[in-house]
């Protein structure tokens, strides 16, 4: 903090438990001249006694101990509060339409998203972005392993020819979250890995011919809004796969083993039910 001369931290908790946020909170408000600002899906949030500032959102809390809507309320909160700290008029009017758009979207693609998890069995799943959609690709990992106990890997789009790419096979599922800075040269690889064998799952704001040719499924947002406000969405097929693998393993994908809603250590900081 004395190195990037920090003034504002803030503290992300969905359960408003997590031990590590709240140790770092009140280590914050005790040591450190900051405003800090606590992010949680609780009512009843610990953070509000150390945090300067707390954004609740009780509405996008979820029973499962996964995070789906939760992150994606999350996600959408703090793009509206830098586009309204920025001034970004037409950013927070793109994230106001976005939830009735999505609501639209999700009627037409959820069943073709699920099928594809329940028809074919994979034993590796692979997910790929550039820029912002690195960041949902390794979200979308996370996913897969915590709710189908699916091996899962994420990398930048095109780091993927150097080397991981020797995992491309009829076994393989390799999701693929197209930036519009890189499509073409992403495009070129989707068209790559298909002739290798690979099954390909392509999510792309606009469809091509080529992307239609290589993809096994391909999944068009057909959204006009700036590329940002599209993230959200974007993350939500890697939602809709997890759960259907899961599923098809006969597991309880809102139940994952080993998991609990939030994650609380005792005192020798050892994990504790919660």
């Amino acid at each position: 903090m004395r190195r990037t001369g920090a003034r504002q931290v803030v503290l992300v908790s969905r359960s408003g438990k997590t031990t590590e946020v709240l140790r770092a909170s009140e280590w914050l408000k005790a040591n450190a001249a900051v405003q800090t600002i606590g992010v949680t899906c609780s009512e009843n949030s610990a953070l509000a006694e150390t945090c300067a500032h707390l954004l609740t959102l009780p509405w996008a809390d979820e029973k499962s101990m996964v995070m789906t809507r939760s992150f994606t309320s999350i996600l959408l909160l703090f793009e509206r509060l830098g586009a309204t700290l920025a001034g970004d008029t037409s950013l927070a009017a793109a994230l106001e339409r976005l939830p009735e758009k999505t609501s639209a979207w999700l009627s037409a693609n959820a069943d073709k998203i699920r099928a594809l998890g329940t028809k074919r069995r994979f034993a590796d799943f692979v997910f790929l972005g550039q820029r912002a959609h690195y960041w949902l690709a390794q979200e979308a990992a996370l996913k897969m392993t915590e709710m189908s106990s699916s091996y899962a890997q994420a990398y930048h789009t095109l780091e993927f020819r150097h080397g991981p790419k020797s995992i491309a096979s009829k076994d393989t599922l390799i999701t693929f979250l197209l930036s519009e800075a890189a499509a073409a040269e992403e495009s070129l690889l989707i068209s790559e890995l298909k002739k290798l064998g690979a099954a390909t799952f392509v999510i792309a704001n606009q469809a091509t011919p080529a992307l239609r040719r290589d993809s096994d499924l391909l999944i068009e947002l057909g959204l006009g809004e700036p590329e940002f406000a599209r993230l959200a969405l974007t993350a939500i097929p890697a939602q809709l796969l997890g759960l259907a693998v899961g599923l098809r393993k006969g597991l309880n994908p809102d139940v994952p083993k080993n998991l609990t809603r939030a994650v609380v250590l005792d005192g020798a900081g050892k994990r504790r039910s919660a």
